[in-house]
């Protein structure tokens, strides 16, 4: 039985069950995840606070009990000057409506169809679901920019998916010029040859960086050539919440260069291969989703909460026919299931368990459906157009029509399911999750990268 079919048809039907879905989601998220108590946007607050109000350098702060401090580019702190008017609770609440109105986008972007054609009720279901899902949950609690920077690159995506890559490259830009890891997506840009778009998102990144430099020269200086190069003032690379192949390598010992260069030029390979072939299909959305899976696994650090970033994965899952698949792997990023192996990674159990997040990311990017070339796709519809109906000598005309329809009916469903996918539900397994909020200051909470 299909989930439309499942679904209750009254309204007060559909209301009874989104209140209970919004009863099991306050339940799971007041006793299992535990909230980060807003750890990062500390950061954020005080090290702005520090530079502006008190005279200090921006990357000399720490949290207090901490040995963390700010550790993105200049340009993020720029950004972020006007929370320097804001008190804390202020700041937080600014942070949540800004964290909402880009999920939102990123949605839409994303899910369009499906929250139009099911309004209120699938928007309410939707979101109950989203709720569950661990990477968002931490991106709200910690007050990260992850879905911020999602939102903007997502933009350029949905531009380039619907033919107007003319426009594409700003978001982008001024994605990685707050944080270095979303610079991938400039990496597409050129692989695929969209020389005008990777051009502008090239600009807007040196731009923005070159106006923090003019802003905050010393910062700037400090920044590039000393803050870039310390992985310890981020965390311990083999903290159970790095989800990255360097993370996977740091549990097992490894701390190597050589192996992670290794790994991570196998990585970017395989995504070289996967992604020049979504773009020849014109499934943009699936191009971004596998940037977005590497940016993940060849970054130092990626910490749980970065992993908004395989959100578009699952919606290129469902648009394909894969719901059932989506949904399972979703359902294992809502469990918090890494945790259980938070102070002992090691045995088979501890490999497997505690990279868990690392080997879905990993799957996705092998097997993420990316579709058919538009070529072989032209050919497969004239095909059958023309083996389907054989033309009789009373309609030539139709005939012809017919036998040419192919290449520009897949053209258009190219851009068509480019634009955006379905979403899906998932179901939820209970864990228990240590979090910062269960432990000393000290334990390597999630910072940011």
């Amino acid at each position: 039985m299909s989930w439309a079919a499942a679904a209750p048809r009254t309204d007060p039907g559909r209301l009874l069950t989104v209140l209970a879905a919004v009863v099991a989601v306050s339940v799971f998220t007041a006793t299992v995840p535990l909230l980060r108590d807003w750890f990062d946007l500390r950061v954020y607050h005080g090290a702005v606070d520090h530079w502006t109000h008190r005279g200090g350098r921006l990357y000399d702060y720490r949290v207090p009990g901490t040995e963390y401090g700010f550790t993105y580019p200049p340009f993020a702190a720029v950004a972020m000057l006007p929370m320097a008017l804001l008190d804390l609770p202020a700041a937080i609440a600014v942070a949540l409506l800004l964290n909402l109105a880009a999920l939102a986008l990123v949605v839409r972007v994303l899910a369009g169809r499906v929250v139009r054609r099911y309004g209120w009720y699938g928007c309410a279901l939707g979101g109950c679901a989203l709720a569950l899902f661990e990477p968002l949950r931490d991106t709200f609690s910690f007050g990260q920019v992850n879905v911020l920077l999602l939102a903007l690159v997502l933009v350029d995506a949905r531009l380039l998916a619907t033919g107007r890559g003319r426009r594409a490259g700003v978001g982008i830009g001024l994605a990685a010029a707050v944080k270095l890891t979303p610079a991938l997506f400039i990496g597409l840009l050129l692989l695929t040859r969209r020389w005008r778009a990777a051009g502008i998102a090239t600009a807007v990144a040196v731009g923005a960086t070159a106006f923090a430099a003019l802003v905050a020269p010393d910062a700037s200086r400090f920044y590039w050539t000393e803050a870039m190069w310390d992985t310890t003032r981020v965390g311990r690379l083999d903290y159970v919440s790095n989800q990255s192949v360097q993370g996977v390598l740091a549990r097992l010992g490894e701390p190597g260069r050589a192996l992670w260069a290794a790994a991570v030029l196998l990585v970017l390979c395989v995504w070289a291969v996967r992604a020049r072939r979504a773009v020849a299909a014109g499934e943009w959305t699936a191009a971004f989703a596998l940037t977005g899976l590497t940016a993940c696994l060849v970054s130092p650090i990626t910490w749980v909460h970065h992993l908004v970033w395989l959100l578009p994965s699952f919606a290129v899952l469902c648009r394909a026919g894969h719901p059932r698949v989506a949904g399972a792997l979703y359902a294992v990023l809502c469990t918090s299931v890494v945790w259980l192996w938070f102070d002992d990674a090691s045995g088979v159990d501890g490999f497997l368990g505690s990279n868990v997040y690392a080997w879905i990311t990993l799957g996705l990017l092998l097997w993420l459906p990316t579709g058919q070339p538009r070529s072989r796709r032209g050919t497969l519809v004239r095909s059958t157009s023309d083996t389907a109906r054989a033309p009789s000598p009373a309609a030539p005309e139709t005939a012809a029509a017919s036998g040419q329809r192919g290449p520009a009916s897949g053209a258009i469903a190219a851009a068509g399911t480019a634009a955006g996918g379905p979403g899906c539900g998932a179901t939820l397994r209970e864990t228990s999750e240590p979090t910062g909020s269960t432990r000393p200051a000290a334990a390597n909470p999630q910072s940011s990268s």
